[in-house]
């Protein structure tokens, strides 16, 4: 074999190994897409198991296993098994499937805004404002921000 071939078949080897072992680039998490879009991560509960974004037009779909309930502060929050609306920088959008009890009426969440330092959630006609920083943890399905992930505490 001729020192030509035998360089030509490592640099084939060597191509062929680059190809088979690069890994694919991964998508990021739904958490860290917000986070892209200057909004804390904890605006999404964990759990998620998939999502879709247009970055184009920031149209995105996030989806969970079932329905999430939790409280924060005094307000109860119910997000669907599937989310939809547009995201931009500081801004969700034509929200749909999250919502709030209010005395005894679920209502939608239609936006979400970050404004300076905090988050404002939008029900259309009235609005609650949050403290961004209480969101950089995404709240649990069930307990919200005050879980003590399953343990029990004896005096």
């Amino acid at each position: 074999m001729s020192p030509y071939a035998n360089t030509c078949t490592i640099i084939f080897f060597l191509l062929f190994c680059t190809v088979s072992f690069a890994v694919p680039d991964q998508k990021p998490t739904a958490y860290d897409a917000v986070k892209r879009y200057n909004l804390p991560p904890g605006i999404l509960p964990n759990g998620v198991i998939d999502y879709e974004l247009n970055p184009k037009t920031g149209d995105f779909k996030v989806y969970f296993n079932d329905t999430c309930e939790f409280t924060i502060q005094s307000y109860q929050l119910k997000y669907k098994s599937t989310i939809s609306g547009v995201i931009s920088p500081g801004h969700v959008k034509n929200l749909k499937g999250v919502s709030v009890k209010v005395l005894f009426f679920w209502v939608n969440i239609a936006e979400v805004s970050l404004d300076g330092a905090d988050l404002d959630f939008s029900v259309g006609i009235a609005s609650a404002s949050f403290p961004a920083a209480d969101f950089e943890e995404s709240p649990q399905c069930g307990c919200g921000f005050d879980c003590n992930n399953g343990l029990l505490f004896s005096s």
